[in-house]
């Protein structure tokens, strides 16, 4: 029988109301990549988090190496070996990068008089550099580094324990674009050849072919089955055993019927930022704009929605120019925007679902003296719920408790609330997974029936899946500008990755 670093069997835990788990079984190899997969909502976080000593489980056993141990806090999973670097990993941007490596780590010794020592860090944090010897400039500020770089500090942190051999990736690669995403998997074949076992938690299924060597897969708390990569088995077929059910079709069919034109951008232009951008969104399309991660569209969308109002050039709504100085003038003049980091950007965690979709519309839900109608705000709150399907034990539920999915429809739920003229989605199916992107997609194409709606995305299937009307945005400029019918996936890419210097239609890259 294999000698596993970890198994994990007949693991049970149950929440109020809820069964998180019905005794799911993992096991992991030495210097093995272990996917584990699952929609939102299946247990993946759960069962990280009992590995990881967050919670305790009512039921199962934990062996290390063979031998069985009790895991009851962070500190405990930490002196086991089991080091997560959890998704959006947090670090003080002014902190060097062996800072952050060390940090709440500074020193041994317990004395609160005991000073930092600088120099005894940089030694530390070079020979961690010698064992894993990642490419990085540890002296650097954090501030100043990409994110593949980030995500190496938050690993490097993690193996920082000498006895780290079990290391959990939520999500690694959520925010990176294609070419930081081959960096990373080099760095992780590299940490695999120096014994390290790896569980890899994604929604991107591609990823799993390319950088695991098995996958498990979840389903309402159960585990559906282990499989290795080389099984005669594609992402079609993993998708159905994440869902209990075909997938017919990921996007929506495209049935654009064009009508009034709601918004016209020309010319506009931030300086250092982008160009001479011109275009115009009407009812009944969507329009998709494609780019990398620095393409500029992330700037473009927080400029049409008022966040960046130092520009050049002209917004109109109806035919009708307008002034957007401010997110503010952005709503009362009917755009929206559904930001792609909706962490951080769309939405106040640590408030109920209610207070989160009424929050860009108070006026709806405010009575005599602005005090808010709790009836009508519940009553509405909940409606829009249903609408979205989005699952939560109620309106009065804690936004950061659902899942990454329910979280971003509940973002949703904020711009419908406002009854807006055009949508704007930024990244709308970041960290989500495959049963809940589907549902966005169609939600956006039946929003587009009657309202305008761009979706901005560093996804090229994404866009291509989703939109009528396709812009690339490459360094600032507009570099294609294409009905969806009228090009192919491959001219798209490559103008988002070259700028279309000497690329033909239809031409492989």
């Amino acid at each position: 029988m294999d000698e596993y670093s970890l198994e994990m069997k007949g693991i049970v835990k149950q929440f109020p109301g809820v069964q998180a788990l019905s005794g799911v079984d993992f096991n992991l190899r030495s210097g093995e990549v272990h996917a584990l997969l699952g929609i939102n909502g299946a247990g993946k976080s759960t069962l990280i988090k009992i590995l990881a000593g967050v919670y305790q489980m009512d039921a199962g056993e934990i062996n290390i190496s063979g031998k069985p141990v009790e895991i009851h806090s962070p500190l405990d999973a930490k002196l086991h070996g089991i080091s997560t670097v959890y998704q959006d990993p947090q670090m003080i941007p002014s902190f060097s990068g062996f800072e952050n490596i060390f940090l709440g780590m500074e020193t041994n010794k317990k004395s609160v008089f005991d000073f930092i020592r600088r120099g005894e860090l940089r030694k530390r944090a070079q020979q961690l550099l010698e064992r894993y010897p990642f490419n990085l400039d540890l002296n650097k500020p954090v501030i100043e580094m990409g994110p593949v770089e980030k995500e190496s500090i938050a690993i490097l942190r993690a193996l920082s324990q000498a006895s780290a051999t079990i290391l959990v990736l939520d999500e690694p690669t959520s925010i990176l674009t294609r070419s930081e995403i081959l960096m990373l998997f080099e760095q992780i074949k590299m940490l695999k050849e120096r014994g390290v076992s790896i569980i890899y938690i994604t929604h991107r299924l591609e990823e799993v072919f390319r950088i695991a060597d098995r996958f498990t897969v979840l389903r309402d708390g159960k585990t559906v089955g282990m499989y290795t990569v080389d099984e005669n088995i594609n992402t079609n077929k993993i998708t159905e055993l994440m869902l209990g059910e075909k997938l017919s079709q990921v996007y929506p069919d495209k049935i654009s019927s064009p009508g009034e034109e709601i918004l016209s951008v020309e010319h506009l232009g931030i300086p250092g930022k982008f160009t001479d951008i011109s275009f115009n969104v009407r009812r009944g399309e969507i329009l998709g704009i494609y780019g990398l991660v620095g393409s500029g569209f992330d700037e473009l969308c927080k400029s049409l929605f008022g966040i960046l109002p130092d520009r050049q050039g002209k917004i109109s709504m109806h035919g009708k120019k307008v002034e957007i100085s401010s997110s503010e003038d952005a709503i009362r003049n009917g755009i929206f925007l559904v930001p792609g980091d909706r962490r951080t950007e769309g939405q106040v965690s640590e408030e109920s679902v209610a207070f989160n979709i009424s929050l860009a519309n108070l006026k709806k839900v405010s009575g005599f003296l602005g005090f808010i109608r709790g009836h009508k705000e519940g009553r509405d709150t909940s409606k829009m719920v249903d609408t979205l399907n989005i699952k939560t034990p109620g309106v009065g539920e804690k936004v950061a408790l659902l899942s990454g999915g329910n979280q971003q429809k509940v973002v949703i739920g904020k711009g419908l609330y406002t009854d807006a003229e055009l949508y704007i989605f930024e990244e709308p199916t970041v960290g989500v997974d495959v049963g809940a992107k589907s549902g966005i997609y169609y939600l956006m194409r039946e929003l587009s029936q009657d309202k305008a709606v761009i979706v901005v995305s560093s996804d090229i299937e994404e866009v291509f899946g989703v939109s009528d009307h396709i812009l690339v945005m490459f360094k600032g400029q507009v570099v294609l500008d294409r009905f969806t019918d009228q090009t192919q996936l491959n001219e798209v890419l490559a103008h988002g990755l070259t700028g279309g210097a000497n690329v033909k239609a239809g031409e492989a890259i």
